[in-house]
């Protein structure tokens, strides 16, 4: 009896904490049900808001779109609620793994939007009317507007240096056009973000999605020093190639001769014009029997989707999941090219990892673990358009232009991953700073960042918002680091998948093209678990290893 009554208040005790778990999670589920019915329907409609505005550039999408998205933004600002799912989860009583990340979910959407209803607004209808800028906005070149896509062919085939700067100098009239609205947004953000407790709304971004400022940081030093001298090397032969196509010695090159408005892609110096093979092709049908041969079908993606270019229209390119119940659409401005072909391959990327994830998760982790994550499956998918079997396989690539693609395609791999990996240690560490000072001369930054990370030579004299007229940074706040994230992760899978699903030596020549079993493992390890595991837990669940840089190094460094 003695023995019974020693331990009956420690049993009590755990008849105590058992009961407020199930009490916690009893209340975790109710408050669950009950804001889904409220904000699920928002949310599609924000969506289709936000796809409508960019499917016709008219403003009363505009409009409705921050309307709604103001809405959702104050259902989520309720402090009420907010300070229910705080306490839930200070108490760590919920033991429910997939209530476990609803919760995290839920509260991180909550804890960005506590700010008063005022501030909200005006962050909203000023991120729609800078988004309404760039959608409308057509620049000229001696008088006549002028596309983005015959910007972008400008600077592909263009040999006259004085035509080329034209293009590139007309590209970057945008950023004028929006550089004071997207500095005050800047600041809006910066507001919102301190009055939650936060230094930035760049550091209150990266802790809502589950990073951290100092774990990017550090990703980006070690990548900075293993790419410092491949990088410059590459960069000399460049410039040393392209300089000969244009008639000018290699110290003369400028920012206008890379043909890409932010030496973001790598040149085209091939001696292959891969082009040809695209031209007279229907690109959609073409990346669908490809993404149907591998066992993840799009049919259903391209049906609700907007395929071709028209004035008015968004005209870079986007996946987005409508409802997360299987609407999944992307918008591009397709012509027949390569170019358009590795961008339909990239957004149908992330258009079967939305479609695949399993539609009997609970809302909050209908959707991908991470974006980083879906951008590497996206980048991974855009990588075999370089692939010389991948192209004789769907192209009829043959012959002489075959073997030659195999080389001169593992080398475009090269510069691009290399080319990419130092434009987005611009792109991070500008817009770190932007938001850690606003006021600085962030004209001055830029290009000190572009001349020391892409070691390009700023043109003498310029002083304008060439940064502004980069979409990403009013659009797609503290983001651009992921991009980077996503091709390490790509590399990460692709080895994993070259190893041990088609059990190959190479990781470098990796074709996926009639093979179902690398969708198989896709589905499997990568997508249908969406967002119940954290991002480092279905990188490691699905490679057997956490994320590292010695992929992407093994593959375009070594």
């Amino acid at each position: 009896m003695k023995v019974i009554f020693l331990f009956l208040p420690i049993l009590f005790s755990f008849a105590l904490i058992s009961c407020s778990m199930r009490n916690d999670e009893k209340d975790l589920r109710a408050f669950i049900d009950m804001h889904l019915k409220i904000i699920e329907p928002k949310l599609k409609a924000l969506n289709l808001a936000s796809w409508n505005a960019s499917a016709t550039g008219e403003k009363k999408f505009y409009d409705e779109q921050a309307a709604v998205e103001l809405e959702v933004r104050t259902i989520y600002s309720n402090k009420q609620e907010f300070e229910q799912l705080k306490k839930l989860k200070d108490a760590g009583n919920i033991k429910d793994t997939l209530l476990q990340r609803q919760l995290i979910v839920i509260y991180n959407n909550y804890l960005t939007n506590q700010n008063d209803t005022t501030l909200m607004r005006k962050i909203v209808e000023k991120a729609a009317a800078v988004q309404n800028k760039f959608n409308v906005f057509r620049p000229t070149i001696d008088g006549k507007e002028v596309s983005d896509n015959e910007i972008e062919n400008i600077l592909k085939t263009e040999k006259n240096s004085a035509k080329r700067q034209k293009a590139w100098e007309a590209s970057k009239e945008v950023g004028k056009a929006v550089a004071a609205d997207v500095i005050e947004l800047v600041k809006l953000r910066n507001e919102a973000a301190r009055q939650l407790g936060f230094r930035n709304y760049y550091e209150m971004s990266l802790i809502a999605n589950e990073q951290s400022v100092d774990e990017v940081v550090s990703i980006f030093n070690e990548l900075k020093v293993l790419t410092d001298e491949p990088y410059k090397k590459l960069k000399s032969e460049i410039d040393e190639k392209l300089a000969k196509k244009y008639g000018i010695k290699p110290e003369q090159m400028m920012p206008w001769h890379y043909q890409d408005r932010f030496f973001q892609e790598a040149p085209q110096i091939g001696t292959v014009d891969i082009d040809k093979y695209f031209k007279g092709k229907k690109i959609d049908e073409l990346v669908s029997t490809y993404y149907k041969n591998i066992g993840l079908p799009v049919e259903n993606i391209l049906k609700n989707s907007d395929i071709y270019g028209r004035k008015g229209k968004y005209q870079h390119a986007f996946s987005t999941d409508i409802d997360r119940l299987g609407d999944v659409r992307t918008m591009q401005s397709v012509v027949d090219n390569k170019y358009w072909t590795s961008t339909m391959l990239h957004e149908l990327g992330h258009g079967v990892y939305s479609l695949n994830v399993r539609r009997d998760l609970p809302f909050y982790l209908r959707c991908e673990t991470h974006i980083f994550v879906t951008e590497a499956i996206a980048m991974m998918m855009e990588r075999q358009s370089e692939n010389a079997d991948w192209l004789h396989a769907m192209v009829g690539v043959s012959g002489k232009d075959e073997e030659t693609i195999r080389t001169e395609g593992q080398e475009n791999l090269r510069m691009h991953a290399l080319i990419f990996c130092r434009w987005t240690q611009v792109m991070m560490r500008f817009e770190k700073a932007m938001y850690e000072n606003p006021d600085q001369d962030l004209n001055k930054l830029w290009w000190n960042l572009v001349k020391e990370y892409q070691m390009v030579t700023p043109p003498e004299g310029r002083n304008a918002p060439d940064w502004a007229a980069k979409i990403h940074l009013s659009q797609a706040p503290a983001y651009y680091h992921n991009y980077e994230l996503g091709e390490l992760t790509a590399s990460q899978l692709q080895h994993y998948i070259a190893k041990n699903i088609l059990k190959q030596e190479s990781i470098k020549e990796v074709c996926f093209a009639n093979k179902p079993e690398v969708g198989t493992y896709l589905k499997e390890k990568v997508f249908a678990p969406g967002a119940s595991l954290r991002w480092d837990a279905l990188i490691k669940e699905a490679t057997d290893e956490p994320l590292s840089a010695k992929f992407f190094a093994e593959e375009y460094i070594k």
